[in-house]
């Protein structure tokens, strides 16, 4: 997973919604749409809490 992927799902993981973290990493909402269904792709869910659910459960985010 990339740095920035990263990055977006901590802010994922913390609760900020696609415009918060767009905002908050200067990206458009189109863009970082791109990057939660990469992320979604990579970790093999469905949903953006599951996302969260897999990435403290992998110890991608803490």
């Amino acid at each position: 997973m990339s740095e920035r992927e990263l990055e977006v799902l901590r802010l994922i993981v913390e609760g900020y919604s696609n415009p918060e973290i767009a905002k908050t990493l200067y990206l458009s909402e189109h863009t970082l749409k791109t990057y939660v269904r990469g992320i979604m792709n990579k970790l093999l869910v469905n949903d953006r809490v599951q996302a969260a659910v897999a990435a403290l459960r992998s110890g991608l985010v803490g």
